[in-house]
């Protein structure tokens, strides 16, 4: 039996987080789940308490439909992806491998469900969750940009901030965080990737993504790994090789 008041979280003592754990349901609007993710994974940050929940969200997501189990498996997934945790805490892909494994396997399920043919953003924040039990930095943190069809990188040339966005506004670079309100600007036209010079995690991410049904998300993803001028200076850099460096640093 786990001592959860022995256990601490974001605010103290985690005496109450199995009574929130049991009232959490497959309603994502649920005041549980909020207050659950702000004791446990408190703007990206992780306690004890949060490594003890792990076995206790695969215990829900286990019995909830593949169509219902989507809050368990994100408030699992920034749990094992976050890099910020107490000191001497081991990492959790480890220590708790059976739980990730079996995490991997119940975000499988959900990602194969026909009823995320209509919900691209769903897809996109549980391929995310898939990335981070697997292990894959940056992607299993920052995937979730695709859904937002915005990414805000430096240029590596002239540090410049770029708005890089592809889908409703257009598919361009900018600087003018007012994209969305401007017809006019300097904008810079992005050079999405070749789908034959797809390679690695981007090959992969994007077959899955066809093989799927999600086609919005498999052209997305040719703009994430393609490249984009810096609508400063003029330099053509790889989006993703931007989005990583921000996230290294």
């Amino acid at each position: 039996m786990t001592e959860w008041s022995q256990l601490t979280h974001a605010y103290g003592t985690a005496e109450d987080v199995p009574g929130l754990l049991e009232v959490a349901g497959p309603d994502p609007e649920s005041p549980a789940w909020d207050e659950l993710w702000s004791r446990l994974c408190h703007q990206g940050t992780v306690y004890p308490a949060s490594y003890a929940a792990l076995p206790v969200l695969v215990g829900k997501a286990r019995q909830l439909t593949a169509t219902d189990r989507t809050m368990p498996l994100l408030l699992a997934a920034s749990i094992v992806a976050s890099t910020d945790r107490p000191c001497g805490i081991p990492d959790p892909k480890d220590a708790y491998a059976a739980e990730t494994s079996e995490l991997i396997e119940l975000a499988e399920e959900a990602l194969r469900h026909p009823s995320l043919a209509d919900s691209p953003e769903r897809y996109v924040e549980l391929l995310e969750a898939l990335l981070a039990f697997e292990g894959v930095e940056v992607w299993g943190e920052e995937l979730h940009g695709l859904s937002g069809e915005e990414f805000e990188v430096p240029c590596p040339a002239c540090e410049a901030e770029n708005f890089v966005v592809f889908g409703e506004y257009g598919y361009f670079s900018t600087t003018d965080s007012l994209y969305m309100n401007e017809a006019t600007g300097h904008r810079k036209e992005l050079q999405p990737a070749a789908i034959s010079s797809l390679e690695g995690l981007a090959k992969r991410l994007h077959v899955r993504a066809l093989t799927d049904g999600q086609h919005k998300v498999a052209d997305a993803l040719t703009y994430i790994f393609g490249s984009a001028y810096c609508a400063e200076c003029d330099a053509l850099f790889r989006v993703d090789q931007a989005i990583v460096a921000r996230w290294s640093n």
